[in-house]
């Protein structure tokens, strides 16, 4: 029997395989250092302050050099002035520093001067969107977050720097809560730089514009940056005054008010609703209000808001008013302890106003509505002439003034009547 002479197998000797460049570049070292010397042979020789040729020739080096790969060191570049190591510090392989940073700006900072850099950062930025994702997400978060090991003057680059960003739409505020980690917070670290964040934003935005900043990036309180002995309402307000940002000390206590006046509408509407006694409901007003305290116009809204809230007003359209007239001196007993003043009771009266304004289905009603409240010593007779002659909102002046006239000009002979006598 013959041997079968085993046949070679074909190859493809001379023949290149192509590989897709995906796979290469994911195959690829990741040299940091390679990317930093190649980026600097592309800065290396612009004169400083020449803003514009730095601007033309990052924006040549990323034709060539992969920014996308290596973003967290371009701004670490950029930004910190070279390559960080983890822990904060700076590579030490003997490189300088970048030819162009933030850092390089004037001492001390100032904005308009700042504003140089971050337009370099901002143009660069347009032209390689992709790199705003990693600025906002990894790169800025993870810079700032090292703000402990840095002068006081670094400080305050970076923090100018931060502001203007977030103010430009550059990077997310959700780089600020890199300032909210124990290790800043403790030491003032965290207060110190968000409070020149803020002051640089301001400066160029509003509050509200500032607040929704804020708000889309995740800080939910200001009280994050403060020290846990700082660590409260009067303290916030105390500090932001004192650095000339009443703005930002108005802003959050009128949104700890929306909170506080939430909790108050939720449990006073809750309560109504699982028909609690009188006096139990009067007791939690008033614990909300020892422990959280509301300006009187406040508290007035708030618990007509709840009260209102926990009526069924799913009668026929004839008999709203009736319902109305039920519900309002049902809950009279509960109102009356918080109306302990002229403030307080035109204040009252404004609320129920604007109440019936927004709600045309009982609008009709307000005039036996004040009616009822006058009747159950929730407003005196004082108040509604006040009220009636220049204490009514605008919503709905005319026609509210024009409905309460017969019960004003009643009040009016009353009170005429007993001076008299």
């Amino acid at each position: 029997m013959s041997q079968q002479q085993t046949v070679p197998k074909p190859s493809l000797q001379g023949v290149r395989i192509k590989v897709r460049k995906g796979a290469v570049k994911a195959q690829a070292k990741h040299e940091p250092t390679v990317f930093r010397d190649q980026l600097y042979k592309h800065i290396d020789t612009v004169p400083e302050g020449d803003f514009d040729n730095f601007t033309n020739k990052l924006v040549q080096a990323g034709s060539t050099l992969e920014f996308l790969k290596y973003a967290d060191a371009l701004f670490e570049i950029l930004l910190a002035g070279g390559l960080l190591q983890p822990g904060g510090s700076y590579v030490d392989d003997g490189a300088p520093p970048s030819p162009f940073s933030i850092l390089q700006a004037k001492e001390p900072v100032e904005v308009d001067d700042m504003k140089k850099y971050i337009d370099v950062l901002n143009k660069l930025i347009r032209r390689y969107k992709y790199l705003q994702k990693p600025l906002q997400e990894s790169a800025l978060p993870g810079l700032l977050q090292y703000a402990n090991r840095w002068p006081e003057s670094q400080k305050d680059k970076v923090a100018v720097a931060t502001g203007l960003l977030l103010s430009q739409g550059l990077a997310s505020g959700s780089a600020l809560l890199s300032l909210t980690k124990d290790h800043l917070v403790k030491n003032d670290v965290s207060l110190s730089m968000a409070t020149t964040v803020f002051r640089t934003y301001l400066a160029d935005q509003t509050m509200d514009h500032l607040a929704t900043t804020l708000r889309k990036g995740g800080v939910k309180d200001l009280l994050a940056f403060f020290p846990p002995q700082k660590q409260s309402g009067q303290a916030l307000e105390n500090h932001f005054k004192a650095e000339g940002l009443p703005q930002v000390a108005e802003w959050y206590t009128k949104k700890q008010f929306a909170v506080i006046r939430e909790g108050l509408v939720n449990g006073l509407k809750t309560r109504c609703e699982q028909e609690e006694p009188v006096h139990e409901i009067i007791t939690f007003i008033k614990g909300e209000q020892e422990e959280r305290p509301l300006p009187e116009a406040e508290l007035a809204q708030c618990i007509w808001q709840g009260l209102m809230a926990s009526v069924d007003w799913s009668a026929r359209p004839d008999q709203i008013e009736a319902l109305a007239l039920r519900e309002v001196t049902k809950y009279a007993p509960i109102i009356e302890p918080f109306c302990n003043g002229p403030k307080a009771e035109v204040a009252l009266i404004n609320v129920v106003q604007g109440y019936c304004y927004e709600d045309t289905r009982v609008m009709k009603a307000f005039p036996q509505i004040l009616k009822v409240l006058y009747n159950q010593d929730c407003v005196s007779d004082q108040a509604i002439i006040y009220w009636h002659s220049k204490g009514s909102k605008p919503q709905g002046r005319q026609h509210f003034l024009k409905a309460t006239e017969s019960l004003v000009k009643f009040l009016q002979e009353q009170e005429e009547e007993s001076e008299e006598e």
